[in-house]
């Protein structure tokens, strides 16, 4: 028997209170987010959580006993699950995959790469001995087996992952160890004291006014929960490496709200422990163990900042041997067999949307607000964990419910668009579909250009 993923799913892996899923109302539109799988549902279903937990934040700063509703149109959804595609920056259209990150066919198969990044680009060049001519990467990679395009490429530090059918995966080890994790884990890391809040205003209803949070993510999972947690009131310092600059129309389409700064945790870490000192939150999104060198365990961060909630997200989970690997969010969809479901055997497909990403986005968000919500209650330092590979999984566990794509249209994107001025010229960009009685509808801010920000506190 095969289960839609819906808000009740994700709202239990959150720990909520089941009696508040009555709050939740949905718009459903069967054109939106077309796939084979059931994207349209689990996509809801992550923002219908996320809107909750805001919700129930809401209320009790606002000290009511009533969790204001909860609606979620799936015309919004979508619109924002592809925010990138709807951005423009002065009328211009982003580019969203430079043109080595594709799928390519091998000796016995295929393989996806991801080369947005310099960095990743050369890596993949230097391991297949080639330059940048698509024709010359097609032709080495047609002459090697994808099991090994996967692994020498790896091993250089690239990123190549080969196709496999859903079959091929729930038999790789790596799938076992995801399997065995929840979709949300959390955990209370110790007994700090419980969180006091100061009341907020109405208009609007912000749940997060006042929460600090330090946001060390990065592509894309994690700029959508930060993204949002500015939604809603946080104050969101991104901080990144001088040393790996980010793409500009990234930062465009998930900066909203924030401010960004440039920080070197190897040269400025006294400026670090200054901005954790009064962090209420940590986001982290680099692989695991990737931080561990610079003192930056869950553990350890509670130790110096008692009552911080630590939300880490990686793409292929905390166990199993591709642990410590970097992923995004295409190819997980290639690892986990997504792409195979998706597309034949002549040709692989993708999602509608880079929806793993982007719904593991708002369960991380998801979580930060109900371990806020906690700590009010209980006190204690909260630990809490997303994979992108999880949130496959539960995609998977409901292939076969939907039946074929839907021929009707899709929903008009116009209601949830809006554009304003920025530093970075006049944005065109999709609205957040987290939607309650009294809460906000856009950010404060618009994103400003990419580590011009002082790494403070305001």
């Amino acid at each position: 028997m095969t289960l839609l993923p819906d808000v009740s799913a994700a709202w239990a892996a959150l720990g909520g209170d089941p009696a508040l899923l009555g709050r939740v109302a949905s718009v459903e539109r069967r054109g939106a987010l077309p796939a084979r799988l059931p994207v349209r549902q689990l996509a809801r279903a992550c923002v219908g959580a996320c809107a909750l937990a805001a919700a129930e934040l809401a209320a009790r700063r606002a000290g009511t006993q009533e969790v204001p509703a909860v609606r979620v149109d799936d015309g919004g959804v979508a619109a924002a699950f592809v925010s990138e595609r709807h951005l423009l920056v002065d009328g211009r259209a982003p580019e969203t995959f430079a043109p080595l990150s594709r799928f390519w066919r091998t000796a016995d198969g295929w393989v996806r790469t991801h080369a947005n990044y310099p960095h990743h680009r050369a890596r993949l060049l230097d391991t297949l001995g080639v330059g940048e001519d698509p024709a010359a990467v097609a032709a080495a990679l047609a002459e090697r087996s994808a099991p090994e395009v996967e692994e020498a490429v790896y091993a250089r530090g690239g990123l190549a992952v080969a196709l496999r059918t859903p079959g091929e995966w729930a038999a790789h080890e790596q799938a076992r160890a995801v399997a065995e994790l929840p979709l949300v884990e959390r955990e209370r890391l110790d007994s700090a004291h419980a969180r006091a809040f100061a009341p907020v205003r109405r208009d609007p209803l912000l749940p997060a006014a006042g929460i600090r949070v330090l946001d060390l993510t990065r592509v894309l999972a994690g700029p959508v929960a930060s993204r949002t947690l500015a939604l809603l009131g946080a104050d969101v310092l991104r901080l990144d490496s001088p040393q790996l600059p980010e793409l500009p129309d990234q930062h465009a389409d998930t900066g909203f709200g924030k401010r960004s700064a440039l920080l070197d945790l190897r040269a400025d870490r006294s400026v670090f422990e200054e901005l954790l000192a009064a962090a209420d939150v940590v986001l982290t999104g680099y692989r695991p163990g990737a931080l561990e060198r610079f003192g930056l365990t869950p553990e350890q961060l509670a130790e110096r900042r008692p009552g911080v909630v630590v939300a880490q997200l990686s793409a292929w989970g905390r166990r199993g041997p591709w642990r410590d690997r970097r992923g995004f969010d295409s190819l997980v969809q290639v690892a986990t067999g997504i792409a195979a479901l998706e597309g034949s055997a002549e040709q692989p497909g993708a999602l509608p949307a880079q929806a793993l990403d982007h719904g593991s986005g708002y369960l991380l968000a998801a979580g930060v607000l109900r371990a806020l919500t906690e700590q009010a209650d209980e006190g204690g330092s909260r630990l809490v964990r997303v994979a992108l590979a999880r949130t496959a999984g539960w995609l998977l566990e409901g292939a076969g419910s939907t039946g074929p794509r839907t021929d009707e249209p899709a929903p008009p994107a116009d209601p949830w668009l809006a554009e304003r001025d920025s530093d970075l010229g006049r944005l065109r960009y999709a609205l957040s579909p987290v939607s309650f009685d009294g809460g906000p509808r856009d950010w404060q801010r618009p994103p400003g250009r990419w580590g011009t920000d002082p790494a403070r506190w305001w």
